[in-house]
C-alpha cells in the first residue's frame, strides 16, 4: 500500500517569537521534559504500562524529542517559513508503529493528551523563570496546543493507513490458508500459511455450507477465526458460500455450532482435525446435494451419504436385484419391488409391512410368496439380502 502524502493537518499563523534567553532555557530543559512526557504516558495510559524499557521506551523517546524539538523551531521563528514537514512524518510513523504494536487509536490520542499536558506545564514553568512576558507566554500555550493536534492528526492517519494496509495482506492470507486447506495443500504447507496470517490452530475444523445472504449473519455467532473462502470453490451450489468454523472436536462443541446456525439453511459437515478440513468440505458438499431442507447435520445423514456416493454403482446393483422381475408386468413387478424393500427394511415382520404399504396383511402374504416364487432361496441368503437393501434403501 502506497502511503499518502503527510501535509500539515492545521495552518498555525500563531508567531511567537521567543527571546534567544528563552528558547535557550527551554531548549536546557528539553531532554528532562522528554523524559518527564515518556513517565506520563506510561504512568497514565494502560496501554503503555510496562514500555518505557526496550525498544519500545525508546521510540516514544524518540518521539517526543523530535516533536518538542519542532516545537520549540516553531516557537522561535518570525514568520511562517519554518518547515514542519519532519515532525509531521515522524507523528505518521509513530501512528503506524502504534498500530502494528496493537495499541488503539484511543490509546494513542490518549497519550498525546498526557503528553500536551505534561509538556506544556514543565515548558511553561520553563519560560516563565527565564522571563517570558504574558503576550508571548499566551501564544505560547496557543502554539503548544495547536502543534499537538497537527502530530495526532498525522498519528491517527498513520494509524488508519496501517490498519488498513495490514488488515489487507492479513484477509489476503486468511484466504490463502482456506484455499490450501480446501485443497488438501501438505500439512508443513497449510502450517507455514496459518503462521503467515497470523491464525492460532484448532483441535479442528468443521466445514459449513450456506446460503451467500446468510453468511454475514452466521459469521457474528461463530468463533472469529472461521475461516471463508472467497476464490471459486468446486462443487459449491450455486449462490452459496463455505465456512470452515474452529471447534474443540467435543460433543458439546458440535451441540453449541448447530445452535449457533439454527436460524440458517446451513450444511454442517463433521468436525476433522484441521488439517484435514478438505474431508469435512467434501462430505458437506456431497450432503448439500441430498436436497435436504433447513438446517442439516451430515452426521444424522450417514447412510444417505452411502447410498448415494456412487449413483452409477447403485443403478446397476439396483437393476441386478430386480433381473428377476423384469419378465412381469409393470404394475406387478412395481408392486413387489415396493414389498421387498419394505419386507427387507422391517424383517419380514408381516404387519409392519402391511401398515406401511396401506394394505391388508393377508396381501402382504400373497406378495411375499410370489417373491419367494421368483427369488427362492436368495431371500435368505445374507449377501443377497444386503445387496437388495442397498440397492432399495
Amino acid at each position: 500500500m502506497s502511503e499518502r502524502p503527510v501535509r500539515p493537518g492545521t495552518q498555525m499563523q500563531t508567531i511567537v517569537g521567543l527571546d534567544p534567553k528563552v528558547a535557550e532555557a527551554l531548549r536546557a530543559r528539553l531532554a528532562e521534559v522528554a523524559d518527564r512526557v515518556v513517565l506520563a504516558i506510561i504512568d497514565e495510559v494502560p496501554s503503555y504500562a510496562g514500555a518505557l524499557t526496550g525498544r519500545m521506551g525508546e521510540v516514544i523517546r524518540n518521539a517526543v524529542q523530535l516533536a518538542l524539538g519542532g516545537f520549540l523551531t516553531l516557537a522561535t521563528r518570525q514568520d511562517d517559513s519554518v518547515p514542519r514537514a519532519p515532525a509531521i512524518e515522524g507523528a505518521y510513523q509513530l501512528g503506524r508503529g502504534e498500530a502494528r504494536s496493537g495499541r488503539t487509536v484511543e490509546a494513542l490520542l490518549a497519550a498525546y493528551r498526557v503528553g500536551a499536558r505534561t509538556s506544556w506545564r514543565d515548558m511553561a514553568d520553563a519560560a516563565v523563570e527565564a522571563g517570558i512576558d504574558a503576550g508571548q507566554l499566551a501564544r505560547f500555550a496557543e502554539l503548544v496546543f495547536a502543534y499537538i493536534d497537527e502530530l495526532s492528526a498525522a498519528s491517527v492517519a498513520g494509524h488508519t493507513d496501517e490498519l488498513e494496509s495490514s488488515g489487507r495482506v492479513r484477509q489476503r492470507n486468511l484466504e490463502r490458508l482456506a484455499r490450501a486447506l480446501l485443497t488438501g495443500a501438505p500439512a508443513d504447507a497449510v502450517t507455514a500459511a496459518a503462521e503467515r496470517a497470523d491464525w492460532e490452530p484448532p483441535a479442528t475444523l468443521t466445514a459449513v455450507v450456506l446460503p451467500e445472504s446468510q453468511v454475514s449473519a452466521a459469521l457474528t455467532a461463530l468463533d472469529s477465526r472461521t475461516l471463508q473462502p472467497t476464490d471459486d470453490v468446486p462443487g459449491l451450489p450455486e449462490g452459496h458460500a463455505s465456512l470452515l468454523v474452529p471447534g474443540t472436536g467435543s460433543t458439546g462443541a458440535r451441540r453449541s455450532l448447530l445452535r449457533s446456525l439454527r436460524d440458517t439453511d446451513a450444511v454442517v459437515g463433521p468436525s476433522t482435525p484441521w488439517l484435514e478440513a478438505a474431508a469435512s468440505h467434501r462430505r458437506t458438499l456431497r450432503c448439500a446435494a441430498l436436497g435436504i431442507e433447513g438446517l442439516v447435520d451430515s452426521d444424522d445423514h450417514l447412510a444417505a451419504l452411502v447410498l448415494a456416493a456412487d449413483p452409477e454403482a447403485r443403478a446397476d446393483l439396483r437393476a441386478r436385484v430386480l433381473a428377476p422381475l423384469a419378465d412381469l408386468r409393470p404394475s406387478t413387478a412395481e408392486k413387489l419391488t415396493d414389498t421387498l424393500r419394505s419386507w427387507l427394511l422391517h424383517h419380514g415382520r408381516r404387519d409392519a409391512v402391511a401398515e406401511e404399504l396401506f394394505v391388508h396383511a393377508q396381501t402382504v402374504r400373497y406378495r411375499v410368496g410370489q417373491l419367494r416364487e421368483v427369488y427362492g432361496d436368495r431371500l435368505e441368503d445374507p449377501a443377497f439380502v444386503l445387496d437388495a437393501t442397498l440397492a432399495l434403501a
